[in-house]
């Protein structure tokens, strides 16, 4: 029988049918250690019980009410999901479905933002060479890869690409043409690698002195991945617009934009909308995970957890093992063998695993993980790294 699905993923050999904690079984009943938290998606794991409570009670009461309304669990998650994010300055959110999504919305508050103070001819986003910010035409277009702007054209205009940790080409790229800054505090689809901090403030003191607005895409990295709620609280900048998504619902779809005080009123009545943004099955999954994720001492474990895998890793001294980077539970390890293989030898012995690149393995585990849990994780990745290249 041919496969009823579009062939648009590379696949590992593998067909999951449950989850339980960090495990996964395939539909064999063989289990899995998971280090993938499906790409950053299941940030309490497969079948947490706070999270499987509060989507039992509500798909009971109402899974969805048309945006024509207000849902008072909708409501109730914005609120708190605006408190989580305060660090950075924001004051208010639009609930969409999806990473791509949220960029899009982002997207669209810049060039209104500056369309309505300056005018026209003031409408480019400025993006970061390596960055990943979506599949959709825009997002693709904000992509600053290559290998992403081939078959789909013509691509959405107005965007530009300019290296990372690059303050002279930041300042160059800044000239009056340009209404938003868009980049990733960790580029994650390029490598895991982490924005030089130096570089961050920079960049946020010439959007304020330029008054383009400064947004942080956290599809990947935000709701605790890096050890605080945002990555980029760990700059010390106040944002203007800020993205989520992946992790925020537990595994439930959901894309957040953010505003902070200069353009939280830059969207009016219809410039905008999802159908099921905002929907009150996805609210109540996001109101579960903000309230064990959002906790500081819940943080800490994160931040923790990933000193321990890195210190673990670089530990071993392997000739495999090139460099070592990422915050909290978001690692990224180049390594001199391919990493593909990589992963399919780590699925053979009971490992889930991803890549960022042709050689880097990417961690990504959800962040109810357990010491013993990690160190039975690296032990199956130490031995496949002992047989790579050979």
């Amino acid at each position: 029988m041919n496969d009823p699905m579009m062939n648009t993923y590379h696949r590992l050999p593998a067909e999951f049918c449950e989850g339980s904690g960090v495990r996964v079984k395939d539909v064999n009943g063989k289990w899995y250690l998971d280090f993938t938290a499906g790409i950053a998606v299941n940030s309490l794991g497969h079948g947490h019980p706070a999270l499987v409570k509060a989507i039992g009670e509500q798909a009971a009461k109402l899974v969805h009410v048309s945006n024509y309304f207000k849902s008072d669990t909708a409501q109730a998650f914005a609120a708190e999901l605006v408190a989580a994010c305060s660090k950075v300055g924001m004051k208010n959110v639009f609930l969409g479905n999806s990473g791509a999504e949220a960029n899009e919305g982002a997207i669209k508050i810049a060039r209104k933002y500056s369309l309505k103070k300056y005018g026209p001819g003031r409408h480019r986003i400025a993006t970061l060479k390596g960055s990943f910010h979506g599949r959709t035409i825009t997002t693709l277009s904000a992509t600053g890869q290559d290998r992403f702007h081939t078959d789909f054209g013509p691509f959405t205009e107005g965007f530009l690409y300019i290296p990372a940790n690059d303050i002279a080409a930041l300042e160059k790229a800044l000239d009056g043409t340009v209404c938003g800054l868009l980049m990733e505090p960790i580029q994650g689809e390029s490598g895991i690698r982490p924005l030089d901090a130096e570089y961050v403030k920079a960049a946020a003191k010439l959007c304020a002195e330029k008054d383009v607005l400064l947004m942080f895409d956290e599809v990947q990295s935000g709701v605790g991945r890096t050890g605080t709620f945002l990555a980029s609280e760990q700059f010390g900048v106040q944002a203007d617009v800020v993205t989520l998504a992946k992790g925020l619902c537990g595994g439930v779809p959901v894309g957040a934009v953010l505003a902070g005080g200069k353009c939280m009123e830059t969207l009016g009545v219809g410039d905008h909308g999802s159908t099921f943004g905002g929907n009150s099955l996805s609210s109540a999954a996001g109101r579960a995970v903000l309230s064990i994720v959002a906790k500081p001492e819940f943080l800490a474990e994160i931040a923790r957890k990933g000193e321990l895998i890195k210190a673990t890793i670089a530990g071993w001294k392997h000739p495999q093992v090139k460099e070592i980077r990422g915050k909290g539970l978001m690692i990224g390890v180049d390594i001199e063998a391919d990493a593909w293989p990589v992963l399919e030898t780590a699925l053979s012995k009971g490992l889930l695993m991803l890549s960022a690149g042709p050689k880097t393995l990417r961690f990504l585990p959800p962040y109810i993980i357990s010491d013993a849990e990690i160190a039975e994780g690296l032990a199956i990745l130490k031995s496949v790294l002992d047989g790579a290249g050979k």
